[in-house]
């Protein structure tokens, strides 16, 4: 594997289903029609600087829920936020390497283009984060509608089983797909090109949009729709039978909670939006023959897909309490006036929890 120039640099993006002449031909008139990289080249080195913005954004995120202890109460949220900052970091790696130009040769250039320039690891990442996003959903779900329930089934080992499934669940996809469709040709990488039959190609693009985009948008509409119904519902039988002295522990608990299925609803919902487009085409260009990973709306989707690794953890940086409360205390000018709500709200809990005592 060396460093040398090609006439068909970086077209491991290539999509067809012809013979191996058949894409380095098409491969080659695209590049001479053209007399640089052009939009690819800009986009690459802007997915670089999401991508550096994306793992500092979520490397602050995962301190925060550190340091106020969040990563223990909500391991799946934890969980969420290092899949992010996982995907932010290959996103970095495998974009700084897809702007050099590597002449691939032998074995270890066979798996650099497996691991690296095919983009396996940022999707073995992504995916990950697709499926726990979703248990993210589930949890908070039964949490909500089934509490009792939820107390005596999610214990910790659940919880952990459903992590581990996440990863391996998308690794066994991503190293699939890429073991099958992708190959090393006259030392450049052509990842996801030799599909079996244009039947397979096309029924893996609609398995993956329906597993990955329409059966996650189906949960999160039901899933949280249900769970605002239950925590409205909670709240009138907590009016109903409350005495004249509401319980401070109770209503804090459940402000607690709420602030959390508000976060993840942005979420959840800023995750749909981003991520439509990058769906919608990667089903068009599974469907359509003439569609290729080499076009511009390719790039235009999944810049606005990788944008949600950078800009989500500003939603947990605003929305969710804990995490807020320790990224001001880093701000020197706010520093002061951070403590004394909390110190508030302490001895609001101490003196309800002493006149409950007393009575």
């Amino acid at each position: 594997m060396t460093d040398t120039p090609s006439t068909v640099e970086h077209l491991s993006v290539a999509m067809t289903t012809g013979t191996v002449d058949d894409v380095t031909q098409t491969a080659v008139s695209n590049d001479v029609t053209s007399s640089s990289r052009g939009i690819e080249f800009y986009i690459q080195y802007a997915v670089v600087v999401i991508g550096v913005l994306g793992t500092a954004a979520n490397a602050l995120i995962l301190y925060a829920l550190v340091a106020s202890k969040q990563h223990k109460k909500h391991v799946l949220i934890f969980h969420q936020n290092v899949t992010d900052f996982v995907s932010s970091l290959f996103l970095v790696i495998t974009y700084a390497l897809k702007l050099c130009n590597f002449y691939l040769t032998g074995v270890g250039g066979y798996w650099f283009c497996l691991s690296l320039l095919s983009e396996n690891l940022i999707w073995c990442a992504i995916i990950a984060s697709k499926t726990n996003l979703m248990i993210v959903t589930v949890e908070r779900y039964l949490k909500a509608v089934f509490p009792i329930w939820s107390k005596k089934h999610l214990r910790r080992r659940v919880i952990y089983f459903a992590m581990a499934f996440a990863w391996i669940s998308a690794i066994v996809n991503m190293c699939t797909l890429a073991f099958t469709t992708s190959d090393v040709v006259d030392g450049v990488c052509y990842a996801y090109v030799f599909w079996e039959s244009r039947v397979a190609q096309t029924a893996y693009g609609i398995w993956y949009f329906f597993s990955f985009y329409a059966i996650l948008l189906i949960f999160f509409i039901f899933c949280y729709w249900r769970i605002l119904i239950a925590i409205r519902r909670q709240a009138k039988v907590m009016a109903t039978h409350s005495g004249p002295g509401p319980s401070t522990a109770q209503t804090q608990s459940r402000k607690i909670q709420t602030n959390v299925i508000k976060t993840m609803i942005i979420v959840s919902a800023f995750y749909a939006i981003s991520d439509t487009p990058m769906n919608v085409y990667y089903l068009l260009l599974n469907v359509n023959a003439n569609l290729t990973l080499l076009d511009n709306g390719y790039y235009a989707s999944m810049f606005i897909s990788f944008l949600y690794f950078c800009t989500n953890p500003f939603i947990y940086a605003i929305k969710f309490d804990p995490v807020k409360r320790v990224l001001l205390r880093l701000i020197p000018c706010v520093k002061t006036p951070a403590e004394p709500i909390a110190n508030v709200s302490m001895a609001v809990s101490r003196t309800a929890r002493t006149a409950h005592s007393h009575k």
